[in-house]
């Protein structure tokens, strides 16, 4: 541990500043990829073991339409949307056949769902690492902020994220689908009572979800290497947060993406052995003190 490290960049604004921006990057990405699982856990009561291979899809989807077309706004929506409709089949074909399974069934299959689509990237793409590069229309000085620089391309990353985290809240707590949705997660079958197509809306919040996910890992694509099963790791830091945040809350959901990220970039300073082993004593802090989750309730989505 090196508190004086630490210290050191606590009392220089500069070093904060430029810390601070790398938490909300690492915190912003993860709360895309976290709200996804989130809102699949919360309506479809489903622990999306595969999610994080989603992630890496829309990474690849975004890699190969700036490689076709040079435009980035392109592979951004191209990610996004391919990811999300990649979503749907799998929810139709697989994820739909085990709606009230066991959580081991669910872990099996999405298990081998993960390695489907971590053998299919390696098939099409190759197992060697690949790079995206920064698109030309971020090739510009970074922005000073407090001393520190931070690049305009990580704070277009964190403006996007935030953006479409609000138009995810809003879609669930302000319009007619986000009421429909919330009521198909607390009683699915009053849902389909009242006449509404319920398979419909489990695969469209699966797509969602994954859609979610897909424009997480368009947005890294530029600042990451690409590699089959580079979703593992932001998986497990997904499920440590939604345990912090709380199952199926999307707010909860966001406060503990930011608290991840900033565990992550100023333990990088003070205690890099110990980053990953902090964040799982806080997520057992929780579970002890409120199991669940700090902001965790069905109806908080």
């Amino acid at each position: 541990m090196d508190t004086d490290a630490l210290f050191m960049c606590l009392s220089s604004s500069a070093c904060a500043a430029t810390q601070i921006s790398t938490a909300f990057i690492i915190g912003m990405l993860l709360f895309l990829v976290a709200s996804g699982l989130s809102l699949i856990f919360g309506v479809l009561n489903v622990t999306n073991f595969a999610h994080g291979g989603l992630y890496m899809l829309g990474a690849y989807f975004a890699l190969s339409t700036f490689e076709v077309t040079g435009n980035f706004w392109a592979a951004l929506v191209v990610a996004a949307l391919a990811t999300g409709v990649v979503g749907i089949i799998l929810e139709r074909l697989v994820i739909s056949r085990i709606y009230g399974a066991d959580l081991l069934m669910q872990l099996l299959v999405c298990y081998a769902l993960t390695l489907i689509m971590d053998d299919a990237v390696r098939f099409i793409y190759g197992s060697e690492y690949k790079m995206m590069g920064m698109p030309q229309v971020f090739d510009l000085p970074p922005v000073a902020i407090a001393g520190g620089f931070v690049p305009s391309y990580y704070l277009f990353m964190i403006g996007a994220s935030a953006v479409a985290g609000l138009a995810l809240w809003f879609v669930i707590n302000r319009t007619r689908f986000g009421k429909v949705v919330r009521a198909l997660a607390i009683n699915p079958k009053m849902v389909s009572a009242l006449g509404i197509n319920t398979t419909l809306l489990y695969a469209a919040v699966f797509g969602v979800g994954s859609g979610l996910a897909g424009l997480a890992g368009g947005l890294a694509a530029p600042i990451r290497t690409l590699t089959p099963g580079m979703g593992l790791s932001f998986l497990l830091d997904s499920f440590i947060i939604i345990v912090i945040g709380g199952m199926g809350s999307i707010g909860g959901a966001f406060v503990a993406s930011i608290l991840v990220g900033f565990i992550k970039a100023f333990g990088a300073i003070g205690f890099p052995l110990f980053t990953d082993g902090l964040m799982f004593v806080i997520m057992a802090i929780v579970l002890i003190l409120k199991p669940q989750g700090l902001f965790g309730e069905r109806s908080a989505l």
